[in-house]
């Protein structure tokens, strides 16, 4: 979202939620999220677009629509059943004991099965990597994660592999108690070289794929980034390398943070709002880089069991490497 985002957890078991609304302001699935805060929104969103909300009877159609006074009805289904087919893929794996593992994921793999993605995402490779060890605590459809990156966006992922070490990463990751670090290549150079991006950021109302900065509701983000180099001429440069570490962790978040200060990472079919210079997407082409220069390269934490320290990072991954190569020569 995660991306670069966090999981929101065990999802709820499949029940059926009734409230009543005497005197509600705003939008309805923002009203139904407040009055019932173990839904989230977007939980309360997909169950409106799967008809699984009524008011009075009558199905709710659009969760943008204005809240009305009434008795709701919210069907919630049980979560799907946490049986993807383990996959004998490779994967990188950067450390492992018996609560835990660390892994370098690739870019073009999916981290759970979704619809479009059923195979050949990280869940299957651990499945079969790890066995009847994986973690599937809380009848979570998605065993052992606790944590997601972009299917485009490469590097460092930790998932459980008991219940202790989940309880412990959850908890980790929803204090923002992680070092996360990531190199982003993009078009131009932000500006000022260092600094702080703070701001909500929510579901886009003109195109509910993509997220946008917010000036009410969403989800506090800040993303602290520093330029380590510029490429091109120094007046105005045509890219640069830009680290960025996360001390909150929302879908597309660095994407949408980076974009901002008009310097998206390079690649990115969704925010790259703009080519970049002639000699850049020469550069692209060449390098063969075919999603957005956005990698995961630093994951720090405390072991959720012993209480150690540990970190990893791991190396620009071969698009990414070779574009800064031949962005170093422009």
């Amino acid at each position: 979202m995660a991306s670069e985002a966090e999981d929101e957890g065990p999802e709820e078991a499949g029940d059926v939620r009734l409230v009543t609304l005497a005197d509600p302001a705003g939008r309805i699935d923002k009203a139904l999220a407040e009055a019932l805060p173990e839904l989230s929104r977007g939980r309360i969103q997909a169950l409106i677009a799967q008809g699984r909300v009524s008011r009075d009877g009558a199905p709710v159609g659009d969760p943008s629509g204005r809240a009305l006074a009434g008795d709701y009805r919210l069907d919630v289904p049980p979560p799907a059943a946490a049986e993807p087919e383990p996959e004998a893929i490779p994967l990188t794996v950067l450390y492992e004991d018996e609560h835990l593992i660390v892994v370098d994921k690739p870019a073009g793999m999916a981290v759970h099965p979704a619809p479009g993605s059923e195979r050949g995402t990280l869940v299957n490779a651990l499945l079969h990597h790890c066995g009847a060890s994986l973690s599937g605590i809380g009848g979570v459809a998605r065993p052992g994660i606790v944590h997601r990156i972009d299917k485009e966006t490469s590097g460092v992922m930790v998932a459980a592999k008991s219940d202790a070490a989940h309880q412990g990463l959850s908890a980790l990751f929803a204090a923002h108690d992680i070092e996360r670090t990531y190199i982003a290549l993009t078009r131009g150079a932000p500006y000022p070289a260092k600094g702080t991006v703070e701001g909500s950021l929510a579901r886009s109302t003109h195109d509910r794929k993509k997220m946008a900065m917010v000036k009410t509701g969403g989800r506090h983000a800040v993303t602290h980034y520093r330029t380590e180099r510029s490429f091109g001429p120094q007046e105005k440069p045509v890219a640069a390398r830009v680290a960025c570490r996360l001390e909150t962790g929302r879908t597309h978040q660095i994407r949408v943070h980076l974009a901002s200060k008009g310097t998206p990472c390079l690649g990115d079919p969704v925010y790259g709002s703009g080519p970049p210079a002639e000699k850049v997407r020469a550069a692209i082409r060449e390098a063969g880089l075919s999603r957005q220069a956005l990698h995961a390269a630093v994951l720090g934490f405390r072991h959720p069991v012993t209480g150690e320290p540990v970190r990893f990072e791991s190396p620009l991954p071969g698009d990414m490497a070779g574009l800064e190569a031949l962005l170093e020569r422009i």
